[in-house]
């Protein structure tokens, strides 16, 4: 098996029961017969699944690290792209690249 992390690139692998493989390095879990990006399913804080285009929006003020900057409910992202990891959105927010949980989303 010579297989690495989608995430960080390491090939110290794990194969579950489930027929998913996790990484013991950084513990990011997928399916080997599934997306080749790694990404999978990814569904909005009500359930909808969220598609590369999709517009969103935010459905808590969020605050942005490293800064004293506050992103505000309801404001509408554009044009996300899915990534895979922790956080599942990456987009813009007035000219700034951030990511997001899918969490804290919902489809528009």
């Amino acid at each position: 098996m010579n297989e690495s992390c989608p995430i960080c690139g390491l090939t110290d692998i794990l194969a579950l029961a489930s027929g998913r493989v996790e990484c013991v390095t950084c513990g990011h879990e997928w399916t080997r017969d599934g997306d080749a990006d790694g990404i999978g399913e990814v569904r909005d804080a009500f359930g909808n699944l969220l598609a590369n285009g999709d517009s969103v929006t935010l459905i808590k003020d969020l605050k942005l690290k490293g800064t004293s900057s506050t992103l505000k409910i309801g404001t509408k992202v554009k044009g996300i792209r899915l990534v895979a990891g922790d956080h599942q959105v990456d987009c813009k927010v007035d000219g700034r690249g951030i990511l997001l949980k899918a969490e804290f989303v919902k489809k528009a």
